[in-house]
C-alpha cells in the first residue's frame, strides 16, 4: 500500500476544498426549547466548520462548494463566510418568498449537568439537497491547484443525488493528485427520511446508507469516523456499539476502534489513514476525551484530558481540522494527532460550531500547557 502523499503548497489556491451544506444553527444556550425566548445564530455545516477552522485558526487557504439561496438568511450565512476568509463557490437558488428552497435549520441546545443536549433539524425542501452531478465546475476548480478534498456522510444523505455529486467531486480531487478525506458522520435519522421519502422501510435505509457509503469510501485515502460510524455507515463487523455504554469497558481504550482496521484495509485498500475522537461523558459539561489516528499501518493514541465542556458541538470537526492541518503541514502523524485532539478540546471551551481559538493556544495545549492565566 503507497504511504498517504500530500501535495505541496506552492502553486496551490486552495490548501482544503471541502462539499457540503451550509446550515444555520439556532442555540438557546442552556435554557430548555419549550421555554427559550431567545436564539444564538451560528452559521455551521461539517464540512464548512472544518474549512473555517483551517482558515481561521490555521491560517490555510481553504474554500466551500454548497448551496446557496439568495434571501436574507442566505445573505448572513455569506457574511459569515467571508468573514471567515473561506472562497465560496455556490450554485444559488432563487426563493419563491413562501416554501423555498431553503438554507436548513438544526436546532441545538447545550443541554446542562445530567441534562443532555438535544439536536433536532428543519431540513425540509433544502437547497443543499438540490445539488447534483454538474452543479459545480469541478475541472475549472482544480485546475486552480487544491491539495485536499474534504466531504462528509450529513452532506451525502441529503437526497439521491448528493452522494453522486460527492463521488463526482472526488473523482475530479483524485485526477488532480489532491488527498481526498470523507467524515463518515453515520445520522440514522437523516437516511431513514430519505429513505421513507422513496417507500423504504428502516432496514432498507440501513443497507441503502452502507451500499451509499462504500461507494463513497472507494475513492477515499483519509477517512474519519469511529466504530460505530464503521459498523453502521459502513456495514463492518465490530464490537457490539450499543451495549458498549453498559458495560465497564474503558471508552478510552481504542483497542475496539484499532481491532476493525483490518476489515478496513481488507474492504477498502485505498484508504491510508483512519482517525476519530474518543469521549467518555461523565455529564454534559464534564468529559474525558482522547483521540486515535491509524496511518499507513501504523497506530497512534492522543494523550487523555478531562474537558469541562462549554458547547460540545463541533468538537469532532475541530479534531479533523487540526489533523488534516498537520499533515498538511508536514508535523509527524503524533504531532498532527495532538494538534486534533488539542484543537477539537479547545472548541468544546466555547460557544458556537467554528474555531475561536488561536494556532499558540492549540500548539501551546498539545504540547502540555496549562490553563493558569496568561498575563
Amino acid at each position: 500500500m503507497a504511504p498517504l502523499s500530500i501535495p505541496p503548497a506552492e502553486g496551490a489556491k486552495h490548501d482544503l476544498l471541502a462539499l457540503g451544506a451550509l446550515v444555520t444553527r439556532l442555540d438557546p444556550g442552556i435554557i430548555p426549547f419549550a421555554e427559550a425566548a431567545s436564539y444564538s445564530l451560528h452559521v455551521s455545516g461539517g464540512e464548512y466548520n472544518v474549512a473555517t477552522n483551517l482558515s481561521t485558526c490555521f491560517g490555510l487557504r481553504t474554500a466551500i462548494a454548497s448551496a446557496m439561496v439568495d434571501y436574507p438568511i442566505g445573505r448572513r450565512i455569506e457574511y459569515a463566510v467571508q468573514k471567515a476568509g473561506v472562497t465560496p463557490y455556490y450554485q444559488r437558488f432563487a426563493f419563491d418568498g413562501v416554501r423555498g428552497p431553503n438554507m436548513a435549520i438544526v436546532w441545538s441546545d447545550r443541554g446542562q449537568g445530567v441534562r443532555a443536549p438535544v439536536v433536532f433539524y428543519n431540513r425540509s425542501n433544502e437547497a443543499a439537497g438540490r445539488l447534483k452531478p454538474g452543479s459545480f465546475d469541478w475541472n475549472a476548480i482544480f485546475a486552480s491547484g487544491v491539495r485536499w478534498f474534504h466531504s462528509g456522510g450529513i452532506f451525502s444523505a441529503l437526497s439521491p443525488t448528493t452522494p453522486e455529486l460527492v463521488i463526482e467531486a472526488m473523482q475530479a480531487a483524485k485526477k488532480a493528485g489532491a488527498v481526498v478525506s470523507f467524515d463518515l458522520n453515520y445520522r440514522a435519522k437523516l437516511w431513514a427520511v430519505a429513505a421513507a421519502e422513496q417507500g423504504l422501510s428502516t432496514a432498507q435505509a440501513s443497507e441503502g446508507a452502507a451500499r451509499t457509503l462504500r461507494k463513497i469510501v472507494s475513492h477515499v485515502d483519509v477517512l474519519v469516523g469511529n466504530e460505530e460510524d464503521l459498523q453502521k455507515g459502513l456495514g463492518l463487523k465490530g464490537p457490539e456499539v450499543e451495549s458498549r455504554g453498559q458495560k465497564p469497558a474503558d471508552k478510552l481504550d481504542p483497542s475496539a476502534f484499532l481491532g476493525m482496521m483490518e476489515s478496513v484495509v481488507k474492504d477498502f485498500p485505498n484508504i491510508k489513514a483512519v482517525a476519530t475522537t474518543l469521549r467518555d461523558v461523565h455529564s454534559t459539561n464534564r468529559h474525558s476525551w482522547s483521540a486515535v489516528l491509524w496511518l499507513d499501518g501504523k497506530s497512534y493514541t492522543a494523550p487523555v484530558c478531562e474537558l469541562d465542556v462549554y458547547d460540545r458541538v463541533g468538537g469532532g470537526d475541530g479534531f479533523a481540522a487540526g489533523l488534516f492541518y498537520g499533515l498538511l503541514s508536514g508535523k509527524t502523524p503524533e504531532e498532527a494527532l495532538k494538534l486534533g485532539w488539542a484543537h477539537g478540546a479547545l472548541i468544546t471551551t466555547t460557544p458556537g460550531d467554528t474555531s475561536m481559538v488561536s494556532l499558540d493556544q492549540v500548539e501551546a495545549f498539545a504540547a502540555g500547557g496549562s490553563a493558569r492565566i496568561q498575563r
